[in-house]
């Protein structure tokens, strides 16, 4: 680097390890950061990378997927995945999120025993660089907990170095009852070590014990692995439960400035980087905490957009966008150099802290019942005085589709696929998970036989029955699969649906939910109307300001749009993209 670079890069980082270890020698500590950030051959860019909107564009979308999600009992089950996305994904979405594919003891890999080795059950290394060829791969790093039966904390209750200071302890006479979590299980295990009696911090499970950050061995270990991950292709790193990172007894122990700060830290080496790096957190918490994540444009790349499965589940299930848009209209642009991540459903339940505020607790409660009337189900959290909450709905979107407030009836298809087309509507990088591509029905075996709720989201697809149900028309998993790879392959050619192209929500009558796009050279202009309700609704052209003598069409459709009359008709949850360009 010139040394006006280096000098500017070598301030940012000290800076950061000075507010994050005040009692290290920041000059040591920062060149092990380097070491461990960059190998023996490496080292940081000329330049670091400005924040900037050429990250990404309105072709990318992502898969969620689970490493294991399609199985056949003969290949390994990383290259059912990949033929999967070269057969049925290519030109659909150019970006694929694999959930922890290392090797774990529970919570379906976020509890990792080994971060450095490929679940053999899946495959190998090798496999996951194939995915990174074709696709832009986005990979987790656990950084909160690890396995309780992994090395690492085998090694610290044995009392080897450095592992013996790696995890956070606590005394069951501290004062934890602020503690923010999203479990109700007992927040200290006792263990015992060869020291003795020890009390370990568990955010999660049992099973899942959480490092301690104020140790700087365990910042540089995770540095290595995030390398790992980037010399094996991964261009995305989702940075999982990343709010609880740093705890301090007395304290909520989520959003302490000391975990913002490594965000930071971690940002500033991606920037530094040679390799293209974008970091997304994961925190499923209410909004003004979530959009912190943003900092001022020095913390992650992209964050969740996590109101959205909510609130428009809420809204097909009600027959209204009333809340859906009013939060809509108070969220704003993402900064420049950052992006929503906007999705339905995960590999997790639909979080219902994102909807505090947003949504009224008889709201909430209409939408719980309706899901166990279907089949679904809740998981609660605890709270600080001894009280419980919804945490979140378990059950496939799909699924949670089927029935509105008022019971069930023809609409199950369109109504879901209204959901998908918000999604993709919507300021931000769409993302969909694997079950909402395949039209998954609840796994209600899985739960009985895993004993989890989550288990109902997680169905192993069979290869050969999966094939056979998308090469049949008429099936739901053909006919979703057909529907939204269609919408998006048309969503790839607008530019108005650039990640951070300008967005405005539209006021319309409450069963419709609308938002205007226009692309960052104002030459295209999308009106994305989404009829959330089942009944036909009529829009005056007015209400949009349509001007006359541009050509307006549905792209959907590719069908004008008559502006001889005074409206325009949506029929029950259809969605439109009126746009001034084909």
């Amino acid at each position: 680097m010139k040394t006006t670079q280096a000098s500017i890069f070598n301030k940012r980082l000290t800076s950061l390890v000075q507010e994050i270890y005040p009692d290290v020698d920041c000059d040591i500590l920062s060149s092990l950061i380097i070491e461990a950030f960059w190998s023996d051959d490496g080292k940081p860019r000329k330049r670091g990378r400005s924040p900037s909107n050429d990250l990404w564009t309105e072709k990318d979308a992502l898969l969620i997927t689970y490493g294991n999600s399609i199985l056949d009992g003969s290949h390994k089950p990383l290259d059912l995945l990949h033929d999967f996305l070269l057969r049925r994904m290519q030109g659909v979405v150019n970006g694929v999120h694999i959930l922890p594919f290392f090797p774990f003891t529970s919570d379906d890999g976020f509890a990792v025993s080994d971060f450095r080795t490929v679940n053999p059950q899946l495959g190998d290394w090798p496999d996951i660089n194939r995915i990174g060829t074709d696709f832009k791969l986005m990979s987790d790093l656990v950084l909160n907990h690890v396995s309780s039966q992994g090395q690492w904390f085998n090694s610290y209750r044995q009392g080897h170095p450095p592992y013996d200071k790696f995890f956070f302890e606590a005394s069951p006479e501290d004062d934890v009852s602020q503690v923010v979590r999203p479990r109700t299980t007992p927040l200290l295990q006792k263990v015992e070590t060869s020291n003795g009696t020890r009390h370990v911090w568990c955010t999660f499970s049992h099973d899942q014990i959480d490092v301690d950050f104020r140790n700087p061995e365990v910042l540089l270990e995770f540095l290595r692995i995030i390398r790992l991950h980037v010399d094996n292709g991964v261009q995305i790193i989702r940075l999982d439960a990343v709010a609880f990172l740093w705890k301090e007894v007395g304290t909520s122990s989520i959003h302490l400035p000391q975990t913002h700060a490594i965000v930071q830290l971690i940002r500033v080496l991606c920037d530094y980087a040679s390799e293209e790096i974008i970091l997304l957190t994961e925190t499923n918490v209410p909004k003004a905490e979530n959009l912190s994540y943003f900092g001022t444009r020095n913390e992650a790349h992209a964050i969740y957009n996590f109101p959205l499965p909510p609130l428009i589940l809420h809204a097909v299930m009600s027959g209204s966008a009333h809340y859906l848009r009013r939060w809509q209209s108070g969220m704003p642009p993402a900064q420049f150099g950052c992006a929503y991540l906007n999705f339905t459903a995960s590999h997790d339940g639909i979080g219902m802290r994102p909807a505090e505020g947003i949504l009224p607790t008889e709201e909430q409660t209409k939408m719980i019942d309706t899901i166990k009337g279907i089949g679904g189900l809740v998981s609660m959290r605890a709270l600080p005085d001894g009280g419980e909450a919804p945490y979140e709905i378990n059950t496939t979107y799909y699924e949670a589709t089927k029935n509105t407030f008022a019971g069930e009836d023809d609409y199950h298809f369109e109504r879901f696929m209204c959901s998908q087309t918000i999604v993709m509507s919507l300021e931000g990088i769409p993302a969909f998970y694997i079950h909402s591509m395949l039209a998954t029905p609840n796994d209600h075996e899985a739960v009985e036989r895993r004993g989890m709720n989550r288990a109902i989201n997680r169905h192993q697809w069979d290869y050969e029955r999966l094939n056979i149900l998308l090469d049949s028309p008429t099936s739901p998993q053909s006919r979703v699969l057909e529907g939204l790879s269609d919408r998006l392959r048309i969503r790839t050619q607008q530019a108005a649906f650039h990640p951070n192209a300008t967005q405005f929500t539209v006021p319309l009558d409450d069963r419709v939910f609308g938002v205007w796009r226009q692309s960052l050279d104002r030459h295209q202009s999308i009106f994305a109307l989404h009829n959330v309700s089942d009944e036909a609704v009529e829009i005056p052209h007015m209400s949009m300001n349509l001007i006359e003598d541009e050509t307006w069409i549905d792209l959907l459709t590719g069908s004008p749009i008559d502006m001889t009359g005074e409206t325009i008709t949506l029929a029950p949850y259809q969605c439109l993209w009126i746009s001034n360009r084909s």
